[in-house]
């Protein structure tokens, strides 16, 4: 369309530089048209038709020789083609390094250098390309634009060490700062792209802006870095730069929230308070600070406010996020890596939300004053539940979305805990015949359940510990509505499966965390003792306390750090009136109290805490002073 002035002349090439130029300002302006049209199938379309026009640009621009008037112009399509395509597929590709490293040597083909340079690679071609821009300083803000989206996609890609070089050359090559700093905050905040002049072509995203964006998502990602490493001082300043820097709301969000952690770790509650109230104004998303403020809550013992944030947190994920159009530019979550569960800042499902409310309510006995527990407890039952446990029974352990969390047959069993400790034992029947039926199928035939594991069965070596637990709550279930002789049996089968489980095999292989908890030694001795205890408390009830003596000493046997056990075991011998056992026990029990508790930090399961605070003594000092006034009396006489 340029070609009726004969190519070779000044007045062709003025001729072409501006209609290239003009061709540039139109599709960009096209592509701000779109970017104000919000989510209508017009934008997507204006959007791609800008991109095409910009492909089709740049293969105008290439197809001649490079020359040096037309590639500040060249490079700043270069930047708005890849600005725009990386922008509408939300992420960089490949091939758009490719288009980095063919401008690098559209500028080193100027200068008859791109045969020597090729060798070195992207890294190489950078240097050389910045060396020589000392020559060609009308190319410097174009290049500045381009090392800033290389910036960008290295970022993006965890290339740190390239990016950390790339920066220090940048700077260099500005006389700003010395090429010994490989802190890349530093070097970012150090870097001053050159102001472009008034009269160059259209951008879509100039470099300075470019900067800002880099700026905060590097000190975001680093803060939070250090957050999960726990250097906490480095992580405060850091996010507190990426809060200062170009946030969108909903990465302003994140940030206040990790700021709100990091001072609760710190030990400033207030001050977390404060930055967790922020995150939670405006429209956006609330699950991240209403999770981080049910722990800070949780950390202050404010239980009632802490179940409130956690019934807020169950609310917010039941609300669908629509997501904002997103702007046709390099934007901060672009250069953000991809959500992990490791991070404080993941508040998972709503199903998991749910089973923390769940779980805490149970934990902190809010279960009976607390209505909407009971309509939540339903539905996590029948809904939530059944429909993780095909995953479960596929994978033996917890899916990898939510490796904290508990595997599906322990959330079966605290909601039959948690059903029992709100007074309805019926439920809890139900709940515990649907465990023990979907767990039918994984259970071995034999009890020696080590050698099946041997030899490759898919039968889980764990399944009798949570078998043996569920007979533990249909018994205290029977308790609690009543049918003794059911409740004795129901324990009678506990035990009988839990004397036939035996440690994990080493050769059975790495167990999940949920499996290591229910196996583990310290949990089948506990385990054991509440069934003993349990099904002793029932035996004294029916006015059998020969039965009940034989398994109180048997739990002090499987156990001996259990002092409950102790404790039953002393009033039913003075029940019996054997004295002399019951005093020489009574001096051992004196003795422990003065001491610390052995095994104070074990950590058990949720449901095997739950059921021995129920057969916990009410008060064990009392029976203590009793027995010791008792044994005066009988001295003085």
């Amino acid at each position: 369309m340029a070609h009726r002035t004969p190519p070779g002349s000044s007045a062709s090439h003025a001729s072409c530089l501006d209609l290239w130029r003009e061709k540039n300002d139109q599709l960009i302006q096209q592509a701000k048209v779109a970017q104000d049209s919000g989510l209508s199938p017009r934008r997507q379309q204006l959007a791609q038709d800008a991109l095409e026009g910009l492909r089709g640009l740049l293969h105008s621009l290439q197809g001649l020789p490079a020359a040096v008037s037309v590639l500040p112009l060249e490079l700043t399509v270069i930047c708005n083609f890849i600005t725009l395509r990386a922008s509408l597929a939300q992420g960089f590709t490949e091939d758009l390094a490719q288009d980095i490293q063919q401008g690098l040597e559209r500028v080193l083909e100027t200068q008859e250098q791109l045969k020597a340079r090729l060798e070195h690679g992207l890294r190489g071609l950078w240097d050389s390309v910045l060396h020589v821009s000392s020559l060609l300083p009308e190319l410097l803000p174009a290049l500045h634009h381009l090392a800033g989206l290389q910036a960008a996609l290295w970022l993006s890609t965890d290339r740190l060490g390239d990016l950390t070089l790339l920066l220090q050359t940048l700077n260099v090559s500005q006389v700003i700062q010395s090429r010994a700093s490989e802190d890349l905050l530093l070097l970012l905040k150090t870097w001053r792209p050159p102001a472009e002049e008034s009269d160059a072509p259209l951008t879509l995203q100039d470099a300075q802006n470019l900067r800002g964006v880099l700026l905060t998502a590097f000190a975001y990602r680093q803060g939070l870095q250090e957050l999960i490493t726990g250097n906490l001082p480095r992580a405060l300043s850091s996010l507190h730069e990426a809060a200062s820097g170009l946030c969108p709301r909903p990465v302003l969000v994140q940030v206040y929230t990790a700021l709100g952690t990091c001072l609760r770790k710190m030990g400033s509650p207030q001050r977390a308070l404060l930055y967790l109230v922020a995150a939670l104004k405006g429209e956006s998303t609330w699950g991240p600070p209403l999770l981080e403020a049910s722990r800070l809550y949780r950390q202050l013992e404010n239980t009632a406010a802490e179940i409130e944030c956690l019934e807020l947190l169950v609310e917010a994920l039941s609300v669908a996020h629509i997501p904002e159009a997103p702007q046709l530019l390099i934007e901060v979550e672009l250069l953000l890596p991809r959500p992990d569960p490791a991070s404080p800042l993941h508040c998972g499902t709503q199903s998991q939300a749910k089973y923390l409310l769940a779980s805490r309510c149970l934990q902190t006995g809010s279960l009976l004053p607390n209505p909407v527990w009971q309509r939540m407890l339903q539905n996590i039952t029948w809904t939530c539940w059944p429909c993780c446990w095909m995953a479960w029974s596929q994978r033996w352990f917890s899916p990898p979305p939510c490796p904290r969390g508990p595997c599906v047959p322990e959330v079966f069993l605290e909601a039959a805990a948690a059903l029992i400790q709100a007074g309805r034992a019926q439920d809890a029947l139900t709940v515990c015949e649907e465990l023990l039926s979907r767990m039918s199928s994984l259970r071995p035939k034999r009890p020696r359940l080590w050698e099946d594991a041997r030899r490759g069965t898919r039968e889980l070596p764990h399944c009798s510990p949570w078998v043996s637990a569920t007979y533990l709550l249909q018994g205290h279930a029977r308790v609690q509505l009543g049918a003794q002789k059911e409740a004795i049996s129901e324990f009678s089968r506990c035990l009988e499966l839990l004397f036939q489980a035996t440690p994990t095999d080493k050769e059975q292989g790495p167990a999940s965390s949920c499996e290591q908890g229910c196996t583990s030694d310290v949990a089948l001795q506990q385990l054991r003792a509440a069934a003993l205890i349990s099904r002793g408390l029932e035996w004294v009830a029916s006015g059998q306390d020969t039965k009940a003596l034989q398994d109180f000493l048997l739990s002090v046997q499987v156990c001996p750090g259990n002092q409950d056990a102790s404790f039953h075991l002393l009033q039913t011998l003075r029940r019996l009136d054997r004295r002399d056992e019951a005093t020489a026990l009574w001096r051992r029990l004196e003795a422990q109290t003065e001491l610390p508790q052995e095994n104070a930090a074990w950590s058990l399961p949720l449901y095997l805490e739950t059921c021995l605070g129920w057969i916990h003594p009410p008060d064990r000092e009392t029976l203590l002073e009793e027995f010791r006034t008792s044994l005066l009396e009988t001295c003085d006489l």
